[in-house]
């Protein structure tokens, strides 16, 4: 049973970081595509980055230079390093994985960026 489970979110003043994590469990992040979404209110949810198994990365453009993606094989976890926070940031942050067709979601996390 694989589980990705979120943490790190909270109430941030703009120009502040946060650092998101999605601890996984029942499969290796190595062997996943593992991906970091988005929803805001009254919006569809999207892709914010995404980590490769090789190790390539791909961010949404409004993200780029300000998030990075990375992963700790020894801890099975996947981070979301988020800097120069900005109000429309503001939403529910989600992790995904993904892998030969099967893909597993976490609960989500509150990111709120307002001062």
């Amino acid at each position: 049973q694989v589980r990705l489970v979120e943490s790190g979110g909270g109430l941030v003043q703009p120009g502040g970081s946060l650092r998101l994590s999605c601890a996984a469990s029942g499969t290796s992040i190595r062997i996943n595509t593992m991906d970091w979404y988005r929803q805001a209110p009254g919006k569809e949810r999207e892709l914010v980055a995404r980590l490769f198994t090789d190790s390539s990365t791909y961010y949404l453009d409004c993200v780029k230079g300000r998030f990075t993606i990375s992963r700790d094989n020894a801890e099975n976890t996947v981070y979301l390093q988020m800097n120069s926070l900005k109000s429309e940031d503001t939403a529910v942050y989600y992790c995904r994985s993904r892998r030969l067709g099967n893909e597993y979601w976490g609960q989500g996390t509150q990111v709120t960026v307002s001062s």
